[in-house]
């Protein structure tokens, strides 16, 4: 593992969770880190799906002299949602990205499909190793099914509760106006 991996995945546990706590998934994890790809500064912060600064020339309309230049990949700063969350990720995200993400189906699903060797960005990796620990503790979690009775019955005791809930708000607006009434009088 290179130097750069290992730095990131020791970044990845410590935001994630202490070494005992990730899963065995996530263990694998360090050996498909990318190893030494060069990625510009910015791309650290955001996703950026595999977009960097492109060079090239200038060309001028009349002679054809060339001079340097350089196109900076489109960068947005978006809220996404993040359903395995339930909260609001801010990133900063190119418009290519965006619309992986939307073909993906979400901010989770494209973090979920991307590889962690097609990752760039330390960001990404750390998002990507949160989802992942959440849907592993989800997977551990026993989920029981009632009836259709039952359901209905607890259905029915909720809309019990939302009634006396509306009931009491009407008395205490009433209370409120005939004090009034009866401050005015």
């Amino acid at each position: 593992m290179s130097f750069r991996a290992r730095e990131m995945y020791k970044k990845v546990v410590r935001r994630v969770g202490g070494e005992g706590k990730l899963p065995a998934e996530l263990m694998l994890m360090a050996n498909m880190l990318p190893d030494s790809k060069v990625v510009m500064g910015r791309a650290k912060r955001g996703i950026y799906a595999g977009r960097h600064i492109q060079f090239g020339n200038k060309v001028s309309e009349d002679g054809g002299n060339k001079s340097r230049r350089s196109w900076k990949p489109n960068v947005q700063e978006k809220r996404l949602f993040s359903y395995i969350h339930d909260r609001h990720i801010r990133v900063k995200v190119t418009t290519h990205a965006l619309r992986c993400i939307d073909k993906a189906g979400g901010i989770d699903e494209y973090l979920l499909k991307t590889p962690y060797n097609k990752m760039d960005t330390e960001m990404g990796i750390v998002w990507k190793a949160k989802i992942e620990k959440m849907y592993s503790q989800l997977a551990e979690m026993e989920v029981g099914f009632f009836p259709p009775e039952e359901e209905a019955e607890i259905e029915q005791g909720f809309e019990e509760v939302r009634a006396a809930k509306r009931e009491h708000r009407r008395e205490a607006r009433r209370a409120l106006a005939a004090s009034d009434v009866a401050v005015k009088s």
